[in-house]
């Protein structure tokens, strides 16, 4: 069965390869316009040195939103845990800020970061998505420990940092590593959509390679460099769903 898993959606992609490679052949499709498999797959070898630089500096842009963005949201949602009149200030304004497109708040990020430093903007912004499920996760998760021991915790008479330590981040474990996982997506989209929207060269990621090749009709370019950001978000999600597998192995351990 597992064998099978793997193998049918292998056969399906290298079908849908040959259609297209047959079509591009058959139709005699301009390059520009569609470009063969073996065009994109030359493509990315003979720029696999400057593709990978850039795909390690939006990686480490997306990263370091990341950890800013898990840092903060696991502090508020410690705050909120422990007050509900906080809940009901902070959540309102956090939803407002999820819901709200990144390209319609990233002129003035830009702006506030500084023309000269792109990759500020670029992190803020990308921070910014991958605030929300960080924040949603950690705040289920803190308010959602068992009654009956919370009651047992009162009855011993717990200090508020006990139950803390001992009840509530235990309890939070499982949301808050399905938040990071969520996010750690989200953080590399928000740098590639905030790179569009900065417009600059100056981080050199991923998406100013995508935007400088499709000024120049580079098609099978553009190609390589999309194929190499959606191998780097895979490696990306399955690190932390590994990550996410060993947490819960020791979450249900203990």
């Amino acid at each position: 069965m597992n064998r099978l898993s793997f193998l049918a959606p292998v056969a399906l992609i290298g079908a849908l390869l040959l259609i297209w490679q047959g079509a591009c052949s058959i139709l005699h499709t301009p390059e520009y316009l569609l470009p063969a498999p073996t065009a994109i797959v030359l493509a990315l070898i003979l720029n696999a040195p400057i593709l990978a630089l850039s795909a390690w500096r939006t990686l480490a842009m997306a990263l370091e939103a990341l950890v800013a963005a898990s840092v903060f949201a696991a502090v508020l949602a410690l705050l909120v845990s422990l007050s509900r009149t906080l809940d009901r200030a902070i959540r309102p304004l956090a939803v407002a800020l999820q819901v709200t497109p990144v390209v319609a708040i990233a002129p003035l990020v830009v702006i506030w970061a500084g023309v000269d430093h792109p990759d500020r903007a670029i992190v803020a912004l990308a921070a910014i998505v991958a605030f929300f499920p960080i924040f949603s996760g950690a705040v289920r998760g803190l308010t959602s420990a068992d009654l009956d021991l919370e009651r047992l915790f009162d009855l011993y008479g717990a200090r508020p940092w006990q139950r803390l330590l001992r009840l509530r981040l235990p309890s939070a474990l499982p949301f808050i590593v399905e938040g990071a996982k969520v996010a750690s997506g989200l953080a590399i989209i928000g740098a590639v959509v905030a790179e569009f929207v900065a417009g600059s060269g100056g981080a050199e990621g991923l998406a100013w390679r995508i935007l400088e090749a499709g000024n120049r009709l580079r098609t099978a370019e553009m190609f390589a460099a999309i194929l190499t950001l959606a191998l780097m978000a895979a490696v990306v999600h399955l690190c932390f769903q590994a990550l996410e597998k060993r947490a819960l192995a020791w979450w249900r351990g203990r």
